[in-house]
């Protein structure tokens, strides 16, 4: 487990981390989330003892990390895929890694095979593709079989078929009982993976909760509807005190009203539906609207458009987070 109280880390004038509090339990997989700029990088070196607070404290499995006579078997971390020296072949990469943390050699066959990289293991590391890269640096992450994970963007540079095995990886680690802690800003690849979020903005922790529960949370329930009669159903709909939205696609999109109710006003009025639905929004929906307040670095439109922002977002509300 990794447990933080009231974490902060100032550099100069600069706080990266302002007081964070949380925990990072084991047997699921949490994801950490912020905009750039909120801190995660620094929590997470802040974990590993690579930097320390000014304030505050985080343990791993009850004492500071720094402290621990056998960091691999612990923690196994994947920062920066690139901190690989490109000379070295990834075998002797991950043999170098595991001689100076007492790990028997069959290991490093063991992760080279687990994550695909054994048929080019005598290959020098600076011939490797971006998706290679993060194999193997997945790979000494995993190499002192430890119980506790730590990946910063573990998907970079893989494709379909590596997002999905790291996915159904982490998911295993965590079945297993292991500690498995993500940051990521694929919200999609977070959505399909983490039990639990811990979202950060400007160093300041927003939430601490369930995937369900933070969409919930942010978002406003809408129900889409499908019907050849649409003017009819809208005339009904905010006669009955609703609101309705176009999507775009020939469905609609009506809040303030339950599925049943919509069902009824549709049989009272005569009128045919097609499609009758709660329209979830997604967590990248729900995270932007969470976060809007805390993203620190905002592009402007082109020339001639405005950039994102509340306007932007409002629409997002208004439709239900339904596209």
């Amino acid at each position: 487990m990794i447990e933080a109280q009231g974490l902060t880390k100032r550099y100069g004038d600069t706080t990266a981390v302002d007081g964070l509090s949380f925990a990072v339990e084991p047997g699921r997989i949490t994801g950490f989330l912020g905009p750039n700029g909120a801190g995660k990088t620094t929590t997470m070196r802040l974990i590993l003892g690579l930097d320390h607070p000014t304030k505050g404290s985080v343990t791993v499995n009850g004492k500071e990390f720094r402290h621990s006579t056998h960091p691999m078997r612990e923690v196994g971390a994947l920062l920066d895929a690139k901190a690989v020296h490109g000379g070295r072949s990834a075998y002797s990469h991950l043999l170098c890694l595991a001689q100076t943390n007492g790990l028997p050699r069959r290991r490093v066959g063991e992760v080279l095979d687990l994550v695909g990289l054994a048929a080019v293991a005598g290959k020098r590391s600076k011939g490797f593709s971006l998706g290679m890269g993060q194999r193997l640096g997945i790979a000494a992450a995993l190499l002192g079989d430890p119980g506790i994970l730590m990946f910063d963007e573990p998907v970079n540079g893989l494709d379909p078929e590596g997002i999905l095995w790291i996915r159904n990886l982490m998911k295993g680690l965590a079945a297993e009982g292991r500690t498995v802690f993500v940051s990521s800003h694929l919200m999609s690849e977070m959505e399909n993976t983490a039990d639990h979020l811990i979202v950060i903005g400007r160093g300041r922790l927003i939430a601490d909760c369930s995937v369900a529960e933070f969409i919930a949370r942010n978002s406003v329930q809408a129900v889409r509807v499908r019907t050849p009669q649409p003017d009819e159903l809208v005339a009904a709909v905010r006669r009955a005190g609703g609101s309705v939205a176009a999507t775009g696609d020939g469905a609609m999109v009506v809040q303030g009203l339950a599925p049943d109710r919509i069902g009824d006003l549709a049989y009272e009025n005569g009128i045919r539906l097609h499609e009758l639905a709660l329209a979830h929004a997604s967590l990248e929906e729900a995270y932007m609207e969470q976060t809007a307040a805390s993203v620190e670095f905002r592009a402007g439109g082109t020339a001639g458009e405005p950039a994102a922002g509340a306007a932007d977002r409002d629409d997002r509300v208004s439709t239900g987070g339904v596209a």
